[in-house]
């Protein structure tokens, strides 16, 4: 009877191992998909003539106008239906925005000018789910960087992050620590195909030896991908903020 209990035991004790794995594994699914989640757009009109759709916080507006509608198409959403125009707007108010969203409209924007004619990648209704998804990935990036500089310009301290400044599509970093006798401002220049490349950088020094050539040594280390802002600076404080012991 004590070896059949003993035997229940462990295999209780295995089960509930194999629970705990199975929760850790859909926890991380559930994670990359929340994280890869790339529907960034509502429609806000849809009818015989346009329709309309919002991305970023309704900060970005496309406006689609249609061609005539096809015999026998009743809701007007025939693939082959003619698409005379997409427009995109901005509406955010860039004089109350916080500097990290104006950065990320015009990153957003400068891909949507780098494009071309949108008209000619869309010239029917066939095409208009891809664009929304070329948009969404471009928004969704951005809108993680936004976050990103937000999260720095509220924690950064924790990283020996002095000041985070924006100007234009550059982010400057001044780190200070006593304890390495470090004083530098490094600045980044951003692209709309963040986070899947390296950032071209300067660095300005102030205090102590520490320039470009120790910046890319610990940049080489970053891989690019998500957090790629927050990781980058976590690993400069780690590696040359320090205390050297």
């Amino acid at each position: 009877l004590c070896r059949e209990l003993s035997d229940l035991e462990t295999q209780n004790e295995e089960v509930l191992a194999e629970m705990n794995q199975l929760q850790e594994k859909e926890k991380r699914c559930q994670e990359v998909l929340e994280r890869f989640n790339f529907t960034e757009w509502e429609i806000t009109e849809w009818s015989e003539q346009q329709g309309v759709f919002n991305f970023l916080y309704d900060s970005i507006e496309l406006t689609v106008v249609f061609g005539p509608p096809i015999d026998g198409d009743v809701f007007g959403e025939d693939p082959s239906r003619k698409i005379v125009s997409l427009n995109f707007e901005s509406l955010l108010d860039e004089e109350k925005a916080p500097p990290s969203s104006c950065l990320v409209q015009r990153l957003i924007f400068q891909f949507i000018e780098s494009q071309g004619c949108w008209q000619e990648k869309c010239p029917t209704l066939y095409y208009l789910p891809q664009v929304l998804h070329d948009v969404s990935l471009v928004v969704s990036s951005c809108k993680i960087l936004g976050e990103e500089i937000e999260f720095l310009e509220r924690w950064g301290g924790k990283f020996n992050l002095l000041k985070t400044d924006i100007d234009d599509t550059k982010v400057k970093l001044l780190f200070s620590a006593s304890a390495a006798f470090a004083k530098f401002e490094l600045t980044l220049s951003l692209s709309p195909s963040y986070p899947s490349a390296s950032l071209p950088f300067t660095v300005q020094n102030q205090i102590g030896n520490i320039g470009e050539e120790e910046i890319s040594a610990v940049l080489s280390k970053v891989p690019v991908g998500y957090h790629y802002l927050r990781r980058l600076v976590s690993l400069i404080h780690q590696n040359l903020l320090q205390d050297p012991q």
